[in-house]
C-alpha cells in the first residue's frame, strides 16, 4: 500500500490516480499510524512553501515523515514535496523546512526570453545509477510548474538535472528518500516509468 500524505495541499488527486492506474492500492491519509504502515509514502504539493511547513507542523506530520525517513520506508516528495524535504527557501524567510537532506531552495533567476514560473516540458541529465530512472532513454522531457528550485548541499544526492535560467537540482535520492521537482504523474509514460521505478524500490535504511 501506498501512502499519500495529506496536508490539505493540492496535486494529491493527480498522483493517486497515477499510482492506482500502475496497479498499487493507495490511501490518501494524515494519520501517523496509517502512514507509517504503508509500504511507500508519497508526499506532493503546490503550493506555498511557508503555508505548507505550517500544515504539516500544526498536524504533527514532520515528525511522522521524519519516522517514515529513519524506518527506511522508500520516501518520494514530488514539486512542492520536494522542496519542504530540504532546510529553507527564499519564497519564505525564517521559516525552516523538514531538513531530511541538506540544500537550500531559492528563486529561479531572471533571464531576458525565459519566464518564471518555469512550467512546460524540460530534459533531464541523469546520473548513471540513479534508480528512479532506470530503464529510460537519455534526456527524458518531463513536466515542470515552479518558480523556485533545488540547490541540494550534497552533490552526491542529486539523481538528475535541468536547465532553465540556471542549473537545476531537479531530482534527488539518498537511501530510502527520493524526490522530484517535476511532475512525474503529469510526465506521461516518462512520468509513470518513474513511480513504477520508485514502487520497485527496497526499503533501504538511513545511514546517515
Amino acid at each position: 500500500m501506498v501512502a499519500i500524505i495529506d496536508y490539505d495541499a493540492g496535486n494529491i488527486k493527480s498522483v493517486e490516480k497515477a499510482l492506482e492506474h500502475l496497479g498499487e492500492e493507495v490511501m490518501v491519509s494524515g494519520d501517523k499510524d496509517v502512514i507509517l504502515s504503508a509500504d511507500r509514502v508519497v508526499l506532493p504539493g503546490v503550493g506555498a512553501f511557508g503555508d505548507a511547513m505550517d500544515k504539516i507542523r500544526r498536524r504533527g506530520l514532520d515528525q511522522v515523515i521524519w519516522d517514515v525517513a529513519d524506518q527506511g520506508i522508500p520516501f518520494l516528495g514530488i514539486c512542492l514535496g520536494l522542496q519542504l524535504m530540504f532546510e529553507s527557501s527564499e519564497e519564505a524567510a525564517g521559516v525552516a523546512g523538514l531538513g531530511l537532506l541538506p540544500g537550500k531552495i531559492l528563486r529561479i533567476p531572471d533571464r531576458t526570453g525565459l519566464k518564471i514560473p518555469h512550467m512546460g516540458w524540460n530534459s533531464l541529465k541523469i546520473r548513471d545509477g540513479a534508480r528512479l530512472f532506470e530503464g529510460l532513454p537519455d534526456s527524458p522531457y518531463v513536466y515542470f510548474v515552479h518558480s523556485y528550485y533545488l540547490e541540494a548541499g550534497n552533490e552526491a544526492d542529486v539523481a538528475a538535472t535541468c536547465e532553465y535560467s540556471t542549473l537545476i537540482h531537479a531530482s534527488v535520492e539518498h537511501d530510502n528518500i527520493f524526490a522530484c521537482q517535476f511532475h512525474p504523474e503529469k510526465s506521461s509514460r516518462v512520468g509513470l516509468k518513474i513511480l513504477e521505478n520508485f514502487l520497485k524500490v527496497d526499503r533501504r535504511q538511513r545511514m546517515d
